[in-house]
């Protein structure tokens, strides 16, 4: 009877200590997580992802070695890391045993395996990646180099002269105030330095730069953009034209965006409420106003808005900006891209305002 008893307990132990040890099973699919997650976890989000982002833009922290993953949640907390395999196989594969160790820790609630063509949960960022410079960039968009200051003409603007070429700074400044001065724009405060911000993202301030996809210039812009803005072709890559034709397109955005935009967030302060607008923007010029209109008027889309306004005291204007997405992700062609955009420009937009030349301006206050 005693050897019968032990023989259980030893069997319970084993039990125990096998179920303490078994990884978690994976749930079906990453968007059933999303689905799943309630909308208070976007606390904090925005400057979770900034800080993961920054890694990356500055090749710093986990990012200091390009060959690298970084893992974070749905809240953009950092997670873990793994350094790359020797193939793309080998570094899935080091990603989906590092993920369900995490689920098995209680460092994520939940994991899912990834592959090629699929994202995995916690999430995966690559730490080498095409970005900007972003040193060389603000040297260039300040025209710290005689080569990179400009002069010309566009439209009823002139810019310096061939004995004073100027800063593409200035060039902004003058295009901005201009247009605004004629009554043209109706666009937050602190727009114009989230353009420089783009500037800097989009092209790294290089004139030539362009895209696979036919985008162009400082500023990105494809041709039928251009041409939707009266510019014609052979000043497609004009930089004063590329910013007249971005403000252009911004002030529509905001016209369109504005009567939704208030009445699902017109109660929030007012400073709140322009930043928040200011950040939808931007994910405007990246995805488009329509994507955005449909976070804030879509049936199914706009049930996170709903409840980031009837709760707005609880969360910053770049956590209700990302939180809108991140509950959206894998719906309306929304993606991790989306929030990567915004907050790289909000990163570039510090970095220039940080400069001994802008800091104290009114630009950046």
């Amino acid at each position: 009877m005693k050897m019968r008893f032990t023989s259980i307990l030893l069997t319970l132990s084993l039990l125990v200590a096998t179920s303490a040890t078994a990884s978690p099973a994976p749930r079906g699919s990453w968007t059933d997580i999303v689905r799943e997650t309630p909308y208070w976890i976007s606390q904090g989000v925005y400057s979770n992802m900034l800080t993961i982002r920054r890694w990356v833009l500055q090749e710093s922290g986990y990012c200091s070695k390009p060959d690298r993953h970084i893992l974070f949640d749905l809240r953009g907390e950092f997670l873990g890391y793994v350094d790359d395999g020797s193939s793309r196989e080998g570094t899935q594969a080091r990603l989906n045993t590092t993920r369900a160790s995490l689920a098995e820790r209680g460092k994520a609630g939940n994991w899912t395996p990834g592959d090629e063509a699929t994202l995995g949960y916690p999430f995966a960022l690559s730490c080498d990646q095409p970005h900007v410079q972003l040193d060389e960039a603000i040297a260039r968009y300040l025209g710290m180099l005689p080569g990179d200051l400009i002069w010309g003409t566009w439209d009823d603007l002139t810019l310096g002269n061939a004995d004073s070429p100027r800063p593409l700074h200035e060039a902004l400044l003058q295009v901005y105030r201009t247009r605004q001065r004629q009554q043209r724009l109706n666009l937050p405060e602190e727009l114009p330095r989230y353009l420089a911000g783009q500037v800097l993202i989009e092209s790294g301030a290089r004139p030539r730069a362009h895209s696979a996809a036919g985008a162009r210039g400082i500023l990105q812009l494809l041709p039928g953009v251009l041409n939707d803005c009266g510019v014609a072709q052979s000043n497609h890559w004009h930089r004063m034209a590329q910013i007249d034709c971005a403000l252009k397109l911004m002030n529509q955005n905001a016209r369109n965006l504005r009567p939704v935009f208030e009445e699902r967030f017109g109660a929030l302060p007012e400073k709140k409420r322009d930043r928040l607008f200011t950040l939808l923007l931007i994910q405007a010029y990246h995805g488009g106003a329509g994507r955005v209109e449909s976070l804030l008027a879509d049936q199914t889309l706009a049930r996170p808005a709903r409840y980031f306004a009837s709760h707005h005291e609880q969360f910053t204007a770049g956590d209700i900006a990302f939180g809108l997405i991140f509950h959206n992700l894998g719906r309306g062609r929304f993606g991790l891209a989306s929030l990567y955009y915004v907050a790289d420009v909000q990163l570039a937009t510090e970095a220039l305002c940080s400069t001994s030349k802008l800091k104290n301006s009114d630009f950046c206050q």
